[in-house]
């Protein structure tokens, strides 16, 4: 597992991006339609995520896996795994919490290749 950048959930968008332009100096290096952006802070390969978020889970890392579906199928014993593997534009995701209800998302580039 490799740290891709973090992830914050936002109430709005576009109130967002607003807000850490003009108040914190980020930058935006890329967007997925309407309701997620990639921003990070010039001259750094930190990136944050912001997203509109409907599934109530808190902040935290997402990290890169060689297959999230091999992950899963390794891990779903032992791991309480809230939302199973799906496709999103760069490949497959998952989220899974930790022993104190911290999510950890794990993602891959499975369409990519």
């Amino acid at each position: 597992m490799k740290l891709l950048f973090l992830y914050h959930p936002v109430k709005n968008l576009k109130e967002s991006l607003t807000f850490y332009r003009e108040n914190l100096g980020f930058e935006e290096a890329w967007r997925e339609g309407e309701h997620t952006a990639a921003i990070h802070l010039p001259d750094t390969d930190i990136r944050l995520m912001i997203e509109d978020e409907d599934e109530g889970l808190s902040a935290g890392g997402v990290f890169l896996v060689d297959s999230v579906d091999e992950f899963y199928h390794q891990k779903k014993e032992n791991l309480n795994f809230v939302r199973e593997p799906h496709d999103i534009p760069p490949g497959r995701y998952a989220i899974y919490l930790d022993n104190s209800g911290n999510p950890i998302r794990i993602l891959d580039f499975s369409k990519e290749k």
